[in-house]
């Protein structure tokens, strides 16, 4: 949810805060994609001689319409005042949306503390491939197994800390297995000593389309236009890392690294929901995307890479007019349906747990309860409280279908 990928501070002395409706038509990410999605789609077509999956399409026309209230809202009245509040529908998507994916990873995190892991201590083991085996797994996501024992009940034996030898021993196994499996399901191919990625068999017009997107994202490159195939720039103002010591239990083989020094006890229930909100985070954070005052969009890495990067950098065109993008200032989060999943936890009890904002007490009085009282979605009904509580509409753009 928006309100949670803004990262609000919690109120002091344990107080709740209350909810403040965030616009995403003026972040940065929404406007690169109102401005430059359909020459996107246009370009990628012309270039692959194939058509974009419509699930992509559909992704971005979601996305623009997530948090607009000229697309939909819910009507809240508090029952003590009678204060109004306007809550927008969300896409609920699962590509890049920076609200629902952060809704979503806290949501998932939640349901993992309370439903999933008993309480043991846990230990996150992390294993991060080459670029290369990142492009295939990227274009075969099938490759992967889970795997259970012969009566189906898991259960639990705590283990020691493994030592730096044994997680070195323990890598050099999951590549020697994984290089093994890859090459027998014909995913790689052994010659002269070298191993090669194999090519595709089939060449579909989804393959023929997403292929060069993926080769451009896992290795930091540019897809189309000019620049195509060149690396997006850098920038760095943090030291190098290359001449730190070797992490605690951290291997790293031809490519391959393991991690496993994070570690959460028994007890520490908050600490094992922070990390399962890290593990589940959404692909892209608002505040991480930027522009600066040349015109580049600015990506801002969560973490400097060892050589001191901050900062990846791609060109920006000349901007585009737009159309009514200033009018629609009255945007809201998204709104949870009216009749949620049963299993899900609610929006409002969410933003309390994770942020301590409190969604279901008027901030107008201080102290009436919120209901829902309406689920506007006919687009007259919008179009007149829209229009008597200001000069608002959604910003204007072509659908990505045309």
């Amino acid at each position: 949810m928006q309100a949670i990928a803004r990262q609000p501070q919690r109120a002091p002395d344990g107080a709740s805060v209350h909810y403040e409706r965030h616009r995403p038509e003026q972040t940065t990410l929404y406007r690169l994609v109102q401005q430059h999605a359909a020459s996107f789609i246009a370009h990628t077509e012309a270039s692959t001689g194939a058509e974009l999956p419509r699930f992509i399409k559909d992704e971005f026309d979601a996305f623009l319409e997530c948090g607009i209230l000229a697309h939909g809202f819910l009507r809240l009245r508090c029952g003590d005042c009678g204060h109004d509040k306007l809550v927008a529908f969300s896409c609920k998507r699962r590509g890049f949306c920076p609200s629902c994916g952060a809704r979503r990873m806290s949501q998932t995190a939640a349901h993992l503390v309370d439903h999933v892991i008993p309480h043991v201590p846990v230990r996150q083991w992390v294993l991060s491939l080459p670029i290369a085996l990142r492009l295939l797994l990227a274009a075969q996501p099938q490759d992967g197994v889970y795997r259970c024992g012969g009566d189906g009940v898991p259960s639990f034996v705590e283990v020691d800390a493994p030592t730096d030898d044994e997680l070195h021993a323990l890598l050099q196994t999951l590549i020697t297995r994984l290089m093994k499996l890859l090459t027998r399901r014909g995913a790689l191919v052994e010659d002269m000593g070298e191993t090669y990625l194999a090519e595709p068999d089939a060449d579909g017009d989804e393959a023929r389309t997403l292929r060069p997107l993926q080769a451009a994202a896992v290795t930091y490159r540019i897809a189309f236009g000019p620049r195509a195939r060149h690396e997006v720039l850098t920038l760095g103002d943090a030291m190098p890392r290359d001449a730190a010591p070797r992490q605690p239990l951290c291997a790293d083989i031809d490519g391959f690294s393991l991690h496993a020094a994070v570690r959460c006890e028994a007890h520490d229930r908050k600490r094992l929901e922070q990390l399962c909100r890290y593990i589940t985070r959404p692909a892209l954070s608002d505040e991480r995307v930027q522009c600066n005052a040349a015109g580049q969009v600015e990506f801002k890495l969560k973490t400097p890479w060892r050589d001191g990067t901050t900062h990846l950098v791609v060109p920006q065109g000349p901007a585009q007019p737009q159309e009514a993008t200033e009018a629609a200032t009255a945007t809201e989060c998204e709104a949870e349906h009216v009749q949620g999943r049963p299993h899900h936890i609610s929006w409002a009890r969410l933003l309390q747990r994770v942020f301590d904002i409190d969604m279901q007490h008027c901030a107008h009085c201080g102290g009436g309860e919120l209901k829902i009282v309406a689920a506007i979605l006919e687009r007259p009904v919008i179009e007149k409280i829209l229009k008597h509580l200001g000069p608002v509409s959604a910003p204007s753009r072509p659908r990505t279908g045309q």
